[in-house]
């Protein structure tokens, strides 16, 4: 049965409480620490000043921990990522989102956590903000890695680029939040069958509801008090029994 564990506090005080090699993959969208064309416009600016629209028709909540210079990130992430490690078992999978201007640091937090680097995938947002005179952002990445050696006989060929937009409407619950269908809930198959997948970041619980419907279960750390309860509502909600 599918079970599911959301924590109220910051990743590198939690995650050292997990015990080693009983997590089976890591996906996880950390704060990008991005936006901005100079670190001081990074470290002033708030995160949903840097990825919201300003013509957004909703008000969700900010959230914490997007200010940090390049440096910094590096540092900061490459200490959340060896503790998952930890936490992961041989032959485990990462998956790390990221944006273009973070794609290098995060591969070097990557592989200094001790992670083996496996490639790059692609999410194309059907929904993209267009660039006067130049080219559409229109991507962001996920870095896959691995705990050394994996799995490669298993049968299961997973694609290299997914296409899916942000959710909207009522669906729409936090300002960075990836979609299930589509994304998601395609990455967390590279888990083994009822195996247990964690997100460091969970946000307001996106990775969840995916590992769940998939038939995995769930560790999730959110260090935001209002997120938490937004993703523990979520959780909840997907597991109560029907009458």
């Amino acid at each position: 049965m599918p079970s599911s564990v959301m924590h109220h506090g910051d990743a590198l005080a939690i995650l050292p409480t997990i015990a080693p090699a009983t997590v089976d993959a890591v996906i996880t969208d950390p704060p990008y620490n991005s936006g901005g064309r100079t670190n001081g416009e990074r470290r002033s600016r708030s995160a949903r000043a840097k990825y919201v629209s300003g013509d957004a028709q909703h008000d969700l909540a900010d959230f914490t921990g997007d200010n940090r210079d390049q440096r910094s990130y590096i540092t900061w992430l490459s200490l959340v990522l060896e503790h998952a490690l930890r936490a992961t078992v041989s032959g485990g999978h990462c998956l790390v989102f990221t944006d273009w201007r973070q794609l290098p640091a995060t591969s070097d937090a990557l592989q200094v956590a001790g992670w083996t680097w496996q490639g790059t995938l692609t999410w194309y947002k059907p929904v993209n903000r267009p660039r006067r005179g130049g080219f559409r952002a229109a991507c962001e990445y996920i870095l896959w890695g691995t705990n050394g050696p994996y799995d490669n006989q298993r049968e299961i060929y997973l694609p290299g680029m997914f296409s899916a937009s942000q959710p909207g409407g009522r669906q729409r619950r936090h300002i960075t939040q990836k979609p299930v269908d589509g994304l998601l809930a395609e990455l967390v198959q590279i888990c083994r069958p009822g195996g247990v997948v964690l997100d460091p970041f969970a946000g307001s619980g996106s990775t969840g509801e995916a590992v769940l419907a998939s038939g995995r279960s769930f560790i999730g750390i959110e260090l935001s008090e209002h997120y938490h309860q937004v993703a523990t509502e979520r959780l909840a909600d997907i597991q109560a029994p029907v009458d």
